[in-house]
């Protein structure tokens, strides 16, 4: 048996974050949060969705302060101005951090009994659908917009929170490029990788079915033709529209079969040292990619390689292997990510706590082969 959530509602386009306003007024809500971070506040990109509610006479308030990785403690301070607020719905505007935070204060104020936050990790038994969310993608990577997980950094035990709950998802998304339009060369590269990232690992997840493979399939192609033109040049609209198409469809499949131990191996990254999530996926992806390689997922990698733009007509499955992850690590190596652990400032006396911190992940279990600290340790070696 196989299950599929997915948003009630989603828009793509350029300059489609304008249907919010009558989204929001014909579910009848009638204030506002907006959910974001000071840099999109900064930069000019909240003002755009600002605009919409301005023009449309919705009340709104905003809550900005989000770090990156973001942490319980944002999530309380957002969850206390939503409360103090009066807003019935949210609006989450920018990449993974914002989502997540908003998706984590949502579920909280409809389930109180999970306050704490730490008691969501793993699939919490929720019972009741969270606030109503509106979510708008300013990064093209982490497709929190269209799934049913999100992450949370619990600083005092050093732990990235994976929280998978349907309940979650929210009921409307907007994918409009314009709003990534400001995404700088690194971040771009970054949040590219980890839509990737999401693609090959849920593509050979034992999970993984005709749906989802159709998914990662086309994401995977997408990115390998958009990803290095939205990063030279950001204001290529065909760049950022493909990026942002691929970062969705990546979503809408590994929302629904799971990750493996790349995501396994970034979370402690992300804890340890506040890695950016996208660079902590990019730098271990063809690592674990020769790892996984051993597994009963080897046949796929013909269909990666074949999607990253590789002519496989006549491969064997050993030179459909080696093909998937050269051309992985080419398009890694072509829009700038670091290629050692030790290049982003990873301290080898660590590698075993975060071999520890790995194997204990939630989506430790989406591997396609089995592993175990020993092994996972290993891989965090060769990478370093």
């Amino acid at each position: 048996m196989y299950r599929i959530v997915l948003n009630e509602t989603s828009y793509y386009g350029a300059g489609c974050r304008s249907v919010i306003a009558d989204e929001v007024k014909k579910r009848g809500f009638k204030k506002v949060m907006l959910i974001t971070d000071k840099d999109l506040v900064k930069f000019g990109v909240a003002a755009k969705v600002e605009e919409v509610l301005k023009g449309a006479d919705i009340p709104y308030e905003i809550f900005s302060d989000i770090k990156p990785n973001p942490t319980i403690k944002n999530v309380l301070d957002a969850l206390a101005a939503f409360q103090a607020s009066g807003a019935d719905c949210i609006v989450a505007l920018g990449g993974g951090s914002s989502i997540d935070t908003a998706k984590a204060v949502g579920v909280i104020n409809n389930n109180p009994e999970f306050a704490d936050v730490r008691s969501l990790e793993g699939v919490a038994p929720t019972k009741n659908r969270a606030v109503p969310t509106f979510a708008l993608p300013t990064t093209a990577g982490t497709a929190a917009e269209v799934t049913i997980n999100y992450v949370i950094t619990d600083e005092e035990n050093k732990k990235k929170m994976v929280c998978v709950d349907p309940n979650d998802i929210p009921m409307c998304s907007v994918i409009d490029c314009e709003l990534m339009m400001s995404m700088p060369k690194g971040l771009t590269a970054a949040t590219g990788m980890d839509a990737l990232t999401h693609a090959i690992e849920s593509y050979i997840t034992p999970g993984a079915w005709t749906m989802s493979d159709m998914f990662e399939e086309k994401a995977i192609e997408l990115i390998h033709e958009h990803l290095y033109n939205a990063v030279q040049n950001g204001q290529d609209v065909v760049a950022r529209e493909g990026m942002a198409n691929a970062q969705y469809i990546a979503g809408m499949g590994f929302s629904n079969v799971g990750l493996g131990i790349v995501h396994s191996m970034a979370h402690p990254l992300g804890a340890f040292y506040d890695t950016p999530h996208g660079v902590a996926n990019a730098l271990l992806l063809p690592y674990v990619m020769e790892y996984n390689a051993e597994s009963p997922a080897k046949p796929k990698y013909l269909g990666i390689a074949k999607a990253m733009g590789v002519d496989t007509t006549g491969m064997s499955v050993e030179e459909g292997v080696k093909a998937a992850i050269e051309a992985v690590k080419a398009l890694s190596v072509s829009i700038n990510i670091p290629q050692r652990l030790s290049e982003i400032g990873v301290k080898k006396e660590d590698l075993h706590d975060l071999a520890v911190a790995a194997f204990n992940d939630v989506c430790t279990g989406g591997n396609p082969r089995p592993t175990s600290v020993e092994e996972i340790e290993a891989i965090y070696n060769i990478a370093y």
